[in-house]
């Protein structure tokens, strides 16, 4: 039997403890390991970033072996697991997702998948982000039987290698059927030409204004090289990501300009 190569792994997401995502990122993580612990909200926190629950108590309940909710964000669900469940003996790689849908461009910022991500590589783990790009006609069920096809032999790569503190991987898989072949791509963060964010002003049965998002489906046209293209040819996107914001060009000019 061949070695599973990662000691010990954390499952989180954003869309809750009992979403369709989180079951296939644990299968995937058991491919790897056999020391899988989830620890994941106990609601649905898309779009949560990088929050934490400051204002409110976050209440941690056993789900089952090795398996966790709680009342918070997906960085709350990291903290929770490294600094309580797990501290003692912490997790040698974080898989975040799969996302029920795709998080590329600027969606990363949004991200809660992405954010529990980051987390894990705030204490020094590698961590990687899985996501699932639904159909653009929303019509068709979220294909999650790609990443698991295709996320085991991906990590199992990444995670063989040695990556740069503060970097961690933003993994998307295209809405294509299972069986089909694709390519793998190391890819760029994309930029969207337009938002894909609708706000609508409602009224609920009293009759008092409310606001609702939606998105705009519709493709675009993505750069060269970026996840957004490989997802728009049904191929998967790896990106690197790093949690140091500086923009270094600019850095270097403002600080010959304030000599």
């Amino acid at each position: 039997m061949t070695k599973k190569p990662v000691r010990r792994i954390l499952v989180t997401n954003d869309d809750g403890i009992d979403a369709p995502g989180l079951k296939t990122a644990r299968k995937i993580a058991e491919q790897l390991s056999d020391d899988v612990w989830v620890v994941a909200p106990a609601e649905e926190n898309s779009g949560a970033s990088h929050s934490l629950s400051l204002t409110r108590p976050m209440r941690l309940t056993k789900r089952g072996p090795k398996r966790y909710a709680v009342g918070g964000t997906p960085t709350d669900c990291v903290a929770v697991a490294l600094r309580h469940i797990l501290f003692d003996d912490p997790p040698s790689l974080v898989i975040s997702g799969v996302n029920f849908g795709q998080n590329i461009c600027e969606d990363v910022s949004y991200s809660g998948t992405v954010s529990a991500a980051k987390e894990g590589t705030v204490f020094g783990i590698k961590s990687v982000a899985l996501s699932q790009t639904m159909s653009f006609d929303g019509k068709r069920q979220v294909r999650f039987g790609v990443a698991e096809r295709y996320a085991p032999d991906i990590i199992r790569k990444l995670y063989a290698q040695d990556w740069p503190a503060g970097t961690l991987m933003n993994v998307n898989f295209p809405d294509i059927d299972p069986k089909t072949k694709c390519k793998t791509l190391v890819t760029k963060q994309g930029k969207r030409d337009r938002s894909i964010l609708r706000l609508t002003e409602r009224r609920d049965p009293r009759d008092n204004p409310y606001f609702w998002y939606s998105f705009d489906m519709t493709p675009q046209t993505p750069p060269a090289g970026t996840d957004m293209q490989a997802i728009y040819n049904g191929d998967i996107s790896i990106t690197p990501l790093k949690m140091d914001h500086t923009d270094t060009t600019l850095h270097t000019r403002l600080g010959r300009l304030f000599q």
